[in-house]
């Protein structure tokens, strides 16, 4: 969740559409990986060259057909959202409910209640819009209290809307959260938190970073098995 820009290569055409290559300073060895957006990023490191990498993709050709078709099978939310239409909010799939006629009007998920322009129509713009609000005032606040928690130096907190990760954390110090963790349980939301701060001691996933997270959040794993089940209902 934390790595260098990356450097896409734009030699020679892709194996497929839905292929890119990214060099990476610090990585040793290739990597396959498929972002939550259906996108496949083949890894290259520092002293490896873009034949290998198209190589390395080649001999695990069949891997990345499994784990797309892994990834079409997992549950996805509803495109349009309308009164009635269950959404994933703060951990739970409740259903978008008609709280008032207004005017103004106004929906509920739980006990949130959202204003509206209209109960009709489709009813997403809106509330992702309300939605991001929302995290960028909580999730920075959360945040830098975890900070404080575990003697962690922060520079900045942004919320940004990533499409392929989490969260990120540069080199500098800052500490980049995706909005939508703002739907997630709030033990996932904090264990991406967790996650980026432990960076600022480790800037790699060597298992001496994992170690770290494990001190900090025990429940690391639970998190991370909620996201590979889940994380498709956040259009990721």
């Amino acid at each position: 969740m934390s790595d260098e820009p990356p450097q896409f290569l734009e030699s020679g055409p892709p194996l497929d559409a839905g292929l890119v290559f990214v060099r990476s300073v610090r990585a040793r060895h290739y990597r396959l990986t498929l972002r939550r957006d259906g996108m496949a990023v083949a890894t290259i490191p520092a002293r490896g060259s873009e034949r290998e990498a198209r190589a390395f993709v080649a001999q695990h050709r069949d891997w990345l057909e499994r784990a797309r078709a892994r990834q079409a099978r997992r549950p996805r939310a509803a495109a349009t959202w309308a009164v009635g239409t269950p959404v994933l909010w703060r951990g739970a799939m409740v259903e978008i409910r008609l709280a008032s006629a207004g005017p103004p009007p106004s929906v509920c998920l739980a006990a949130d209640l959202f204003r509206v322009r209209a109960c009709d129509g489709d009813l997403r713009p809106q509330l992702e819009a309300q939605f991001a609000r929302r995290a960028r005032i909580e999730l920075p606040g959360r945040t830098w209290e975890l900070a404080a928690e575990t003697g962690v130096d922060v520079k900045q907190v942004s919320v940004r809307n990533q499409r392929s990760r989490w969260g990120s954390c540069s080199a500098g110090g800052t500490i980049s959260l995706n909005w939508r963790l703002i739907q997630a349980p709030e033990s996932v939301r904090d264990y991406i938190i967790y996650h980026e701060l432990m960076h600022r001691r480790e800037m790699n996933h060597s298992e001496r970073f994992w170690a770290r997270v494990a001190e900090v959040c025990p429940g690391w794993r639970d998190a991370e098995r909620w996201l590979k089940r889940n994380g498709s209902l956040l259009n990721l």
